[in-house]
């Protein structure tokens, strides 16, 4: 994910916080210095790390619980509004589906249990004050039960949205069970934004935002993994193309942008092997801090994923989830061609139709 970095490995997978996360701390830090100076600000800030000291251990619980299925998670990412673990895929078996959608509200619930067991303060009046560390405790208590509880609402992309899922799929296909969860999903931040706007909370409008398009997009996903079954690489890679070397400059990577309809190049050695991919967003900001005469080797993205014709298109589905781009290769590692998010729709578009 795009501005976040990342803090280390725990468990196999990588952690990384988004830089708009430090702008949420510094908020609540101002805000309650304003109201109650030092300690307060301390307090508040100390609250909001072992909050989401909570939110990764949910999203471990996802992570640890998926494991026992095969299916890895390459990273977790804090964001403002809570965090999210990307899983590889997620179990098509309805069972399989439910128990890694509940693992994350099952910690939480956890959580609350032995924060109670610690004398965690469950007296409302005791709970605003937070100068006591039962209070301090029992506020922690309390938030981690309104998560799990929060969290089994059903619909995408709340874990209650996945096991609604699941459990539709037992009696129709997937998509249409997706279609129906993430309709849900959607309603709910309909009736978040109204609530929001009403009240004037804006967090309660970003969080409308997110679960809107969260919704939308695993929808629109499995929808396209779908159509994808039956489909293989050579169905749907580009073949056509001009690439680039890594020696040349940045300006004839401007020129070739303007008389081609490539929003990305591949950047290939003398015997055509990929090196790296240029993107148009990294080309734009080469030429706008004024590198146009630097090699494009020095801008573009490595790593690029490579498969070979016959993969199966959701191989390469997966493999865009974190590449700008898929190349197809052959045996001896030159490049036939390759695969973007937008030929990719293209595709779909076409297929739905059809």
């Amino acid at each position: 994910m795009s501005w976040s970095f990342p803090l280390g490995r725990l468990l196999g997978s990588e952690l990384r916080v988004h830089a708009t996360f430090f702008l949420l701390l510094a908020f609540v830090a101002a805000s309650a210095y304003s109201e109650g100076g030092v300690t307060a600000a301390l307090s508040n800030t100390l609250f909001i790390l072992a909050l989401f000291a909570c939110v990764v251990a949910h999203e471990y619980g996802h992570a640890l619980m998926a494991r026992r299925y095969g299916i890895k998670t390459p990273d977790i990412t804090l964001l403002p509004i809570g965090g999210m673990a990307r899983l590889e895929r997620m179990p098509e078996q309805p069972g399989q589906e439910v128990l890694v959608a509940l693992a994350g509200p099952a910690v939480n619930v956890v959580i609350w249990a032995v924060l109670i067991g610690f004398g965690a303060s469950t007296d409302m009046e005791a709970l605003a004050d937070p100068a006591t560390a039962s209070a301090f405790l029992g506020r922690l208590a309390a938030v981690n039960l309104f998560l799990a509880i929060f969290n089994l609402i059903p619909a995408f992309p709340m874990d209650g949205g996945r096991v609604l899922r699941a459990l539709l799929s037992l009696r129709m296909d997937r998509v249409k069970a997706t279609r129906i969860a993430a309709s849900a999903g959607q309603l709910v931040a309909f009736l978040f934004a109204f609530w929001g706007l009403s009240s004037g909370n804006l967090i309660l409008v970003l969080i409308a935002g997110f679960v809107f398009l969260a919704a939308q997009a695993e929808a629109s996903d499995v929808a396209s993994r779908d159509i994808a079954k039956g489909l293989f690489l050579r169905d749907a890679v580009i073949t056509s193309f001009e690439s680039l070397s890594p020696t040349d400059p940045m300006h004839v990577a401007a020129q070739t942008l303007i008389r081609t309809t490539q929003h990305e190049f591949p950047v290939l050695d003398e015997e055509r092997r990929m090196i790296g991919f240029l993107t148009r967003g990294a080309l734009f900001q080469a030429m706008a801090e004024g590198l146009n005469t630097h090699p494009v080797a020095e801008a573009m993205t490595t790593q690029i994923p490579t498969l070979p014709l016959a993969a199966p298109l959701s191989e390469a589905l997966d493999a865009l989830a974190t590449a700008p781009a898929v190349a197809a290769t052959d045996r001896a590692g030159r490049m036939l061609g390759y695969l973007t998010r937008e030929n990719v729709g293209e595709l779909m578009v076409l297929r739905a139709r059809r």
